[in-house]
């Protein structure tokens, strides 16, 4: 498990600085905005305001951030694809998505380029795909631009204009995700005649993100332009970061506890062992001083009598871990069940806690009085 840990710790999840992106949901109703065209302008001056704050370095949003739990999935057709009949094409994560939310986040442009608020305004039927989307039916990702994709028979084809680096958008334990992302206003979209992004996530970074200050002035910024545009979710993206990781740092936590108080039982009961042992031979340790022991001959005996002891148990342990050890197979990353390193690291490390259990009751016996073991019943 803490190998598991340390391999998620070294993931790249597609961003970079998750502790400097402040992230917030706001939500603009058809009541308050009856026409569609004007929502993205109203979320485009929200951005503006955000991007004038002190400390800002860039602000975009989409219809999720990484990790918040979003699961909107369809199915995604590619144009010089043929598909069974009957059949429908795998399912893709969607992502509405502003121009500059890519560069907030951090996130790689691997071939072509970016979505412009021209794409947005003019409705311009183009998308981009993730590397691993453009890799499973392209050879390169520079071969996947000019292709074309739709969600249904009644949309209109979208000409993919680039191609972003993987984004591990549902945790670091699991693969990123196959993912396309769209501009945030669409025509002839999922069989709808037009399409906005009314619920959206902000992110913006800044050195100053989970601060007050810095949401006192996101907040008056975002009042400027709306007034009655509450903020929800507010949280910096290094949240979500360490809430989808929660499973894997408490199981790690748990098995911590319980296999430190199994150590310590064990070094204990095999103090106890030992010190049993030597107490019953005290009269032949006695005998053995008084001919002429050397105190290393009897301290390698007691000691060769506890490895022994360790060396049983560890076989025995060894077994049944390499069975007992795929029951986490669910909760390992990047590490086998039978890892030989995690094996090699720890058959020392109980060699080692076994020695200096066994040290003390050796070391008592090297110092036994002949005459008082001779006496001793």
């Amino acid at each position: 498990m803490i190998r598991t840990f340390r391999v998620l710790t070294r993931v790249n999840p597609g961003f970079v600085n998750a502790v400097e992106l402040q992230t917030f949901r706001i939500a603009i109703p058809g009541s308050h905005v009856p026409d569609d065209v004007g929502v993205p302008r109203i979320e485009q001056q929200i951005q503006d305001k955000l991007a004038a704050i002190p400390g800002v370095s860039s602000v975009g949003f989409a219809s999720a951030v990484p990790m918040d739990g979003d699961n909107r999935l369809d199915n995604v057709f590619v144009a010089d694809h043929i598909y069974a009949q009957g059949t429908l094409p795998p399912l893709r994560h969607l992502l509405f998505i502003s121009p500059g939310y890519l560069r907030t986040l951090g996130s790689p442009l691997i071939a072509g380029r970016d979505l412009d608020w021209n794409d947005t305004y003019n409705m311009v039927p183009v998308a981009l795909v993730s590397e691993n989307f453009a890799r499973e039916y392209w050879r390169t990702p520079e071969e996947a631009l000019g292709r074309r994709i739709r969600i249904s028979g009644s949309d209109d084809w979208r000409e993919i204009v680039g191609v972003v680096g993987d984004l591990h958008d549902d945790g670091v334990d699991r693969p990123a995700r196959r993912a396309v992302y769209w501009p945030t206003l669409l025509a002839q979209f999922q069989s709808k005649p037009l399409r906005a992004s009314r619920y959206v996530s902000y992110v913006v970074r800044s050195p100053r993100a989970g601060s007050q200050d810095l949401m006192k002035q996101i907040q008056r910024a975002v009042r400027s332009v709306d007034s009655n545009l509450p903020l929800a979710r507010v949280h910096t993206l290094d949240y979500y970061c360490a809430r989808s990781m929660a499973r894997t740092s408490f199981s790690l936590v748990m098995l911590g506890v319980a296999g430190g108080m199994a150590l310590l039982l064990g070094m204990v009961g095999l103090y106890g062992i030992i010190a049993y042992w030597v107490s019953l031979r005290t009269r032949e340790i006695g005998v053995r001083i008084a001919l002429g022991a050397q105190p290393r001959r009897l301290l390698a005996l007691v000691l060769g009598r506890g490895m022994a002891i360790v060396s049983i148990g560890i076989a025995l342990g060894i077994g049944a871990a390499l069975v007992l050890t795929r029951l986490l197979s669910s909760m390992l990353f990047g590490v086998r069940p039978d890892d030989p390193l995690t094996y090699a690291l720890i058959v020392p490390l109980l060699g080692i806690v076994a020695l200096a259990a066994c040290y003390t009751p050796a070391r008592r016996a090297t110092r036994v009085e002949p005459m008082v073991a001779l006496r001793y019943e």
